[in-house]
């Protein structure tokens, strides 16, 4: 069973930075296919960042250039690192894992909440 548990939100102004972190237990980070995904009030739960067990990373467009997505082996963390916030970052962040790419993520995290005031 995988454990995953997360930190680091919090409450920032629009343009600054957020370093979100996962630890993940019961597996590896660098052994596992693993995500970011967001849900604003009143919206769908989106993925925002995944890293696959390669290391190769996918990050939705309206992301990019943004969001970083890395794994921290020797802490067995996985990361997220958040730039340029803005209010519509505004979400709880979820931490999610799959030992396999072709099913849907098995593993998930409490989340943590991220709010951005402009």
């Amino acid at each position: 069973q995988v454990q995953l548990v997360e930190s680091g939100g919090g409450a920032v102004q629009a343009g600054g930075s957020l370093r979100l972190s996962c630890a993940a237990s019961g597996a590896t980070v660098d052994n596992i296919h693993m995500a970011w995904f967001r849900q604003a009030p009143g919206k769908e739960r989106e993925g925002v960042a995944h890293i696959r067990r390669d290391g190769s990373t996918v990050y939705a467009d309206s992301v990019k250039g943004r969001f970083t997505i890395s794994r921290d082996n020797a802490a067995n963390t996985l990361i997220l690192r958040i730039d340029d916030l803005k209010a519509e970052d505004t979400a709880m962040y979820f931490c999610a894992a799959r030992r396999w790419s072709q099913v849907p993520y098995e593993y998930w995290g409490q989340g943590t909440q991220v709010t951005v005031s402009s």
